[in-house]
């Protein structure tokens, strides 16, 4: 007899198109919880297991989660966070410390494969955190010894804002203003321990920056006749996600280090976002994906055009949408799982299932930028409480963005929270949007291309 459980797992099994029989050694999952509506960790990882992913990611070493995980064949990785890194690089014991809260208290129950020290910690500008990075990796790396563990590797991942040139890839090199001894001695230690330069990547980003002038079939991995040549390397590049790896490898080439291997720590495309982010829709990040499980699952490997026929271990971004990141519109949708644990969209994590035997999706009509005006306003739902809080920041920062609210002015009418915190979003965003403000104010705005101008109030708008 088929219980519930067992019900919804061949379920998810089928519409995700996966056989539960078999496991894919070379794709993971992140699996990010900045959300208040997500399923328990328990029901988390029996989606992991129905999905057939054999490799999950963290972002921090979660007592629950690993104690959850050590009764699954889920290999793990798990993470130091950014505050962790300056106490463990200042001593050995506060290394040993959390090495021994963090894995030995579950390992090899909890089949923990890496652990990565801070998360894109050189792009925040805090450079004693930087200098500390390496230090704290090889204090972790000692602990790992020092209880005779040697197969977990010792990483960190990086954004690419860590290069100040990575086009065409062979002019990839690390930005300038990052001290020399940061850089050399992260990757002295990857070298000498043989482990993996953990880059977060997403062609997503540059070609929504220039979609007019990028393929959208060359970011998402579409094969075609779209091809770039290297005019210094000679090199052949069919995809923009190989073009953003080989810069990072001819990066490393500079510094003398030609035997360090990328592994992917994020990468994805967003299934939804913002009226002014082209492109994310879920046919695009069904057909990115897909893509990239066909690549990263092939055998022999492909690699890249620098490394061909290398081995790239790959985590997607991500398992759920999480509600509470900040930023713009895609920050909160990069998720394969509703937060019901209903796919999204369809992937095959094997890479075996043919495009054709997919579920056909409507064709997107958001690939191209909108051309016109944005305005900024209240989400219906937007508590008045937390709204009467957001219009005292936006108001009340003595730049004029709330004059017209004033009594007598032409938007003072009608008098309410909702009322006047959509013409203050709007008025803020307008004003501050090309310093990389967003339309978000904590979730309480929704952009729109409805003028919310009313009578003699005129909304300022973002023309794109």
């Amino acid at each position: 007899m088929y219980t519930k459980k067992a019900v919804f797992a061949f379920s998810l099994c089928y519409l995700l198109s996966l056989s539960c029989a078999l496991g894919s050694n070379k794709i993971g999952v992140n699996y990010g919880r900045l959300g208040d509506n997500l399923p328990s960790p328990y029901q988390s990882i029996e989606h992991l297991i129905s999905m057939n992913v054999s490799h999950v990611k963290l972002y921090d070493a979660n007592p629950e989660v690993l104690k959850l995980l050590s009764r699954t064949k889920i290999h793990v990785s798990i993470m130091v966070t950014n505050e962790q890194i300056s106490s463990i690089a200042s001593n050995q014991s506060h290394a040993n410390l959390w090495v021994q809260e963090n894995v030995i208290s579950y390992y090899p129950d909890t089949k923990i494969q890496f652990v990565l020290v801070g998360n894109e910690v050189i792009s925040y500008n805090d450079k004693k955190m930087w200098l500390d990075l390496a230090p704290a990796m090889r204090k972790i790396k000692k602990s790992l010894n020092k209880y005779d563990i040697h197969n977990i590797k010792v990483g960190t991942p990086l954004a690419m804002d860590i290069l100040e040139s990575s086009f065409p890839p062979s002019s990839g090199r690390f930005r300038s203003d990052i001290p020399s001894q940061v850089i050399v001695s992260l990757l002295k230690f990857l070298n000498a321990t043989k482990s993996f330069y953990f880059l977060d990547v997403y062609p997503y980003f540059p070609w929504s920056a220039n979609p007019t002038n990028m393929s959208l079939d060359f970011a998402l991995m579409n094969s075609g006749n779209v091809t770039y040549k290297d005019p210094e390397s000679g090199l052949v590049y069919t995809n923009l996600l190989d073009q953003m790896l080989d810069s990072v490898v001819f990066a490393m080439r500079k510094f003398g280090f030609d035997n360090i291997s990328i592994a992917i720590s994020e990468t994805g495309w967003p299934h939804a976002g913002d009226i002014d982010q082209p492109g994310a829709n879920a046919y695009n990040a069904a057909t990115y994906n897909r893509n990239l499980v066909r690549k990263m699952t092939s055998y022999p490997p492909l690699g890249t055009p620098a490394k061909p026929g290398v081995e790239i271990p790959t985590f997607i971004f991500s398992l759920y949408d999480e509600n509470q990141k900040s930023g713009p519109g895609t920050e909160r949708h990069w998720g394969l799982l509703e937060n019901n644990g209903m796919p999204i969209y369809e992937v095959d994590f094997t890479g075996t299932r043919p495009e054709n035997e997919y579920s056909e999706m409507a064709k997107p009509v958001s690939n191209m930028p909108y051309n016109g005006k944005i305005w900024c306003v209240a989400a219906n739902a937007a508590s008045p409480m937390e709204l009467a809080a957001a219009l005292d920041m936006a108001c009340g920062q003595g730049n004029g963005t709330c004059d017209e609210l004033a009594p007598g002015k032409g938007c003072y009418e009608p008098v309410s929270v909702i009322a006047h915190a959509s013409y203050a979003f709007s008025s803020y965003w307008a004003k501050f949007r090309s310093a990389g403000v967003p339309c978000y104010f904590n979730g309480l705005a929704v952009q729109t291309i409805t003028d919310p101008s009313h009578g003699s109030c005129q909304f300022p708008s973002v023309v794109v």
